[in-house]
């Protein structure tokens, strides 16, 4: 178990970062804009923020005491002394991010650079309660007991990301499906409490693969995109200028409620028609183990009969997807991601790009289709990222990309 040592370590830390509690603004905000833009001097810190030099260099101190960022590799310009950046220190903060999949579950540890350090993952028909639980509480144990006792106090939060309604995807029948539907009464922070003292956050897992291309991907070159990510189940997320966009009630982003025609002309959701369950169906019609579609490393090179049909499926339902959300926001561009290789996702984007010349896109310039970075592992980075800019950055990273 992860003993409550652990969660003693990090409240004694907790108090030692900041005498003061929680982090100011200005602080968060020179945190937020040194993870944006990895390395600045105290100059451009001053000049984006619009504190005085004196101020930063106050702060900056402040935070390098408290082991949140550090000196760069000095920078020689062509007069004068070299300018000595700072940056984010990745021991300043780790945090830990567990994904929970219809097939498979992943638990990463998170630096403060965004670097994964340690991920063990487990793959299962369904993921019931305790299974997963358990596999956290373990993964968790195992992560702490090769942390050094610093960075063991360093760790200050776990993120959980799950899926919408996530008792509600099962086929099962009798005492399964009661435990099945049992997620619906789970209080996720109290289970966590049981074997750890770490804070809870817990975060839609489209939404959270959403925050990890915005904050470590290729979200930091457009202000305004839709984001699709493929599991199991398809989901995405919305950014608007310059932030991940949730909405009042979180449904923002809910791109997998889309709605779509099927074969038959009936009414469907794009989660029925552009979702990795698809092809999970066609390996078992052959008598293939789909569990091979979750192993790690990931490898589909065997399965290219089933996948490239797959592939051309779906790519036709996120042409038009793609069309139906640019005709309500005028987003710079569509980025797409997926738990698959990377070979499929950008085989899927090429396919994607020719279906949209294909559409009938009267009264709509067609939308740049793009290849995500982040991968399999976005929705765990994700999760894994909330305590930390919780605790640490701004809420939000609106305006940043004009500072």
């Amino acid at each position: 178990m992860v003993g409550h040592m652990d969660g003693a370590n990090l409240r004694e830390r907790s108090a030692g970062v900041n005498q003061r509690g929680i982090r100011d603004y200005n602080e968060r905000l020179i945190l937020s804009l040194l993870q944006r833009h990895r390395a600045l001097s105290g100059a451009d810190l001053a000049r984006r923020t619009g504190l005085s030099r004196p101020t930063v260099s106050t702060i900056l101190r402040a935070l390098e005491e408290d082991g949140l960022v550090r000196k760069g590799e000095p920078v020689r310009g062509k007069v004068g002394k070299p300018s000595v950046p700072m940056e984010l220190d990745p021991d300043g903060a780790l945090s830990c991010g567990l994904k929970i999949g219809r097939r498979s579950a992943d638990l990463l540890l998170l630096d403060l650079a965004g670097q994964v350090r340690k991920q063990v993952y487990t793959t299962y028909d369904y993921p019931m309660p305790d299974a997963v639980f358990g596999f956290l509480e373990e993964g968790l144990a195992g992560f702490m007991q090769e942390l050094s006792p610093t960075l063991r106090a360093r760790v200050c939060g776990i993120g959980i990301g799950t899926p919408f309604e996530l008792w509600r995807w099962h086929d099962l029948i009798g005492v399964a499906a009661e435990k099945f539907r049992s997620w619906k009464d789970i209080d996720f922070a109290s289970k966590v409490a049981g074997f750890c003292d770490l804070p809870v956050f817990v975060v839609n897992d489209a939404t959270s693969a959403c925050h990890a291309e915005h904050l470590y991907g290729r979200g930091q070159e457009f202000r305004d995109y839709a984001y699709f990510f493929i599991g199991s189940f398809i989901g995405g997320g919305v950014a608007l200028n310059g932030t991940v966009f949730e909405g009042n009630q979180g449904n923002a982003g809910a791109l997998g409620s889309m709605r779509t025609t099927g074969p038959l002309g009936e009414s469907q959701q794009l989660i029925d028609t552009a979702s990795i369950h698809l092809l999970e169906a066609r390996l078992v019609e052959a008598g293939i183990d789909p569990q091979v579609l979750w192993h790690k490393p990931q490898d589909w090179s065997g399965l290219g009969r089933y996948v490239e049909p797959w592939i051309g499926t779906t790519a036709q339902e996120l042409a038009k997807a793609s069309l139906s959300v640019c005709s309500v926001i005028d987003f710079e561009a569509i980025l797409i991601d997926g738990a698959f290789p990377p070979e499929v996702r950008n085989a899927l984007v090429e396919r994607v790009r020719r279906y949209l010349v294909t559409q009938d896109t009267r009264g709509l310039i067609t939308p740049r289709v793009e290849a995500a970075s982040v991968g399999e592992n976005a929705r765990s980075i994700g999760a894994a990222s909330s305590p930390i800019f919780a605790q640490f950055m701004l809420n939000t990273n609106a305006g940043l990309s004009a500072l």
